[in-house]
């Protein structure tokens, strides 16, 4: 068997948070209801459920655009309610609710020793995305965190922060090269988008198999515990492919 070519080896992977690596237990939500309180909206009210019907769709997107739409665009209300909604989901991670998926911590620790550069994403704001690493003892854990505002403030599901992180850590010779995994349609997209090889969905956040797949998964995985073995099957793949 021929050696592999750089350009159909693994490099990059860059990795969701929360849903993906962080179970956070409905966080999300219980922070959207601070949020919409903050601004008037009252839990069990109609204008509040097609609110967090919105949120429950749109989960991976980027938090700011999502208070955007919800707000018809008043930047101001966008802004207030996502403030509300980092300072509650602030509280919830310093009272110890978020924990690591399981397989978590180890899958990143895999692929590292394997030579691939580790890129850490959020839809939420950086001082919330340091609050769960710190929380989880996660500093320090992967190669590089990026939040939207590190990508020039667009979120998933652009492909800003997965391009971002090629750019910062030149770990792969193109996009080719970069595994992404995600636990929503929002981080399939961006994934594709991106030009990536491997768009590794996981069952264990917000969005099934079918919407997953429905939104470009190459890959759906039990959980990112997984991705390494995927990874390296992908890889092995594709050098008897290239034998052919």
């Amino acid at each position: 068997m021929r050696e592999m070519r750089e350009n159909e080896k693994i490099g990059l992977v860059v990795l969701d948070m929360a849903g993906t690596t962080v179970a956070d237990d409905g966080l999300v939500e219980r922070a959207f209801d601070a949020a919409a309180r903050a601004l008037g909206v009252e839990p069990g009210s109609p204008e509040h459920t097609a609110q967090l019907a919105h949120v429950r769709a749109t989960m991976g997107e980027s938090k700011i655009s999502v208070f955007r739409h919800l707000f018809g665009g008043d930047e101001e209300k966008a802004r207030r309610a996502n403030a509300a909604f980092e300072t509650a989901y602030g509280r919830l991670v310093g009272a110890g609710h978020v924990v690591p998926i399981p397989g978590a911590r180890e899958a990143v620790e895999r692929l590292r020793d394997q030579g691939r550069t580790v890129v850490l994403t959020t839809g939420f704001a950086r001082v919330t995305q340091d609050a769960i690493l710190a929380a989880l003892g996660w500093t320090g854990l992967a190669d590089l965190t990026l939040c939207p505002a590190d990508a020039g403030g667009r979120g998933r599901p652009y492909p800003d922060m997965v391009l971002t992180a090629l750019l910062r850590t030149r770990a792969a010779d193109s996009v080719q090269g970069i595994a992404v995994a995600g636990d929503t349609s929002y981080d399939m997209r961006s994934a594709r988008r991106s030009g990536a090889a491997l768009a590794a969905g996981v069952l264990t956040g917000a969005h099934d198999e079918a919407a997953l797949r429905a939104a470009g998964a190459t890959h759906v995985l039990g959980s990112v515990a997984e991705l390494p073995d995927a990874i390296a099957a992908y890889e092995r793949a594709a050098a008897v492919a290239g034998d052919r």
